[in-house]
């Protein structure tokens, strides 16, 4: 898409967002490929630069994009809009959004990384970052409101790639962790569509691991780090058999999201990587989202457990009111470090690199899955209603919140029990609906703040049981 040809008059950039359907969800603007047109594009650029603006001159953006079909094109829109500013796009090809964040962060320019993140890939999207962190909600509307001319885009540039980002990306960690930690071990690498999928390896080699490349897609493949496919849980067993791996590390699509395996091919579920994390960085104070394991209470490991909205910018408005060292941390994996330490600098924003290493470090000489056994034996589970549009989600739990029986006989409970039942149940509505049950069980249902779907976690004494009960939920709904 080299050329546009657009023969109407400027629109105001809030007219255009507004008009195109595309919205923030948990953590940035997201939407159908088809929204994004480039004026669409240009529209959040502009009024993403107005809002740097605010704040001192602007003479660079960065731009960074993952591996969508769709990616490329939207960026060169965004850097069509910013010249049009006299604003210079740097332009750092396909890496890790947290990657992208880290270099522009370390030399006080803002930056926008297109990603769809794990979404399919019909959807993108559009991530933004201050010279100090990701944007927040407040900023959000600022974005969507803001009333500038949309530029004219009569030509989109071809964007020239530069890789000092990427390197700065792996510096970041060769300078955090001991040399050759990694010795002796064989890592296996799920590339799949990974922004971050040619760094990995160097990254692991670099410390001494032998690695595995696998699974390497030339098709966008929308993984999701909170509702790993069944097809990817027997895929990991197989290929650590097969290689005889010691771990298996992927990512989402933009890379600040892990997935970590260990020498079974068992998932590490997020919110227990950031628990290890945590430990191995000596971390007092953490800021999570209400819909992690209870296990970090549990383990007695914090001394502040804060409990925030699903999202990463509602952590990071609650590690601004923790002291240091402190960090957050999602049921997805992605870790935000929010406090500098010895050896490696803050870094708010979702990371899947830190989480990774710092549980390998962790782990010393012992196998990754000995970690299990010393924490609180609470185990979580998610899945999701795919196309589920909002006002459904909205409608079941409208529904769920007046009627919280509804849901008790849903999971098999008899009338005598449900009676009983309701006088013990607790209700959070943090974020959704989440119901502690009176043998502790939790059962959490949310609407997804970035595509048309509803998300059931859980969380019990056994893995089986928590699955069980998300599969019951989930069914459930459907059947009924």
């Amino acid at each position: 898409m080299g050329v546009v040809n657009r023969g109407t008059a400027s629109m105001h950039t809030n007219t255009v967002i507004t008009e195109s359907g595309v919205s923030f969800g948990t953590s940035g603007a997201r939407g159908l490929v088809t929204q994004f047109t480039p004026d669409v594009c240009a529209a959040f650029a502009v009024n993403f630069a107005h809002l740097l603006q605010q704040h001192g001159p602007v003479t660079a953006i960065g731009l960074g994009i993952d591996n969508r079909p769709s990616s490329y094109a939207m960026a060169q829109a965004c850097a069509a809009a910013l010249q049009a500013l006299d604003i210079e796009p740097q332009y750092f090809g396909v890496l890790p959004t947290p990657a992208l964040a880290n270099y522009c962060m370390a030399r006080g320019m803002g930056c926008i990384m297109v990603t769809g993140s794990h979404i399919p890939f019909d959807r993108n999207g559009l991530k933004f970052y201050r010279p100090d962190g990701e944007i927040s909600k407040a900023d959000e509307i600022l974005i969507v409101q803001g009333k500038q001319s949309v530029p004219q885009l009569h030509a989109l540039p071809e964007l020239a790639e530069r890789p000092d980002a990427s390197q700065h990306y792996l510096a970041r960690y060769q300078n955090a962790f001991p040399a050759g930690f990694l010795a002796g071990k064989t890592i296996g690498i799920y590339q799949h569509s990974s922004a971050g999928r040619d760094l990995y390896g160097r990254l692991f080699e670099y410390f001494g691991a032998n690695t595995v490349a696998l699974g390497r897609s030339d098709h966008f493949v929308p993984i999701d780090t909170e509702a790993v496919s069944q097809q990817d849980r027997v895929q990991a067993i197989a290929w650590t058999k097969q290689y005889n791996l010691d771990a298996l590390f992927s990512t989402d699509g933009d890379g600040d999201r892990p997935l970590l395996a260990d020498e079974h091919g068992d998932y590490f579920t997020g919110d227990v990587l950031g628990l290890l994390c945590s430990q191995y960085l000596a971390i007092s104070h953490i800021a999570v989202p209400v819909s992690c394991t209870t296990a970090l209470e549990k383990s007695g490991a914090f001394s502040t457990v804060l409990r925030t909205r699903i999202g990463s910018p509602y952590v990071i408005a609650a590690l601004n009111d923790l002291p240091a060292p402190c960090a957050g941390f999602e049921a997805n994996g992605g870790y935000l470090l929010g406090s500098d330490l010895p050896k490696v600098t803050a870094l708010p924003t979702r990371d899947a690199v830190l989480p990774a290493l710092a549980t390998l470090a962790l782990a010393a000489e012992q196998p990754l899955s000995s970690l299990r056994r010393n924490l609180p034996q609470r185990f979580t589970a998610s899945d999701r209603l795919q196309q589920f549009e909002r006002s459904q989600s909205d409608a079941l739990l409208t529904h769920f919140k007046s009627k919280p029986a509804a849901l008790l006989q849903r999971l098999g409970y008899s009338q005598p029990a449900v009676e009983a039942a309701l006088q013990s149940l607790t209700l959070d509505e943090t974020d959704g609906l989440r119901f502690t049950l009176p043998n502790q069980d939790i059962v959490h249902l949310r609407p997804s703040g970035n595509a048309p779907e509803l998300r059931c976690y859980a969380e019990s004494n056994t893995p089986e049981q928590a699955n069980a009960l998300v599969h019951q939920v989930l069914t459930g709904l459907v059947s009924g």
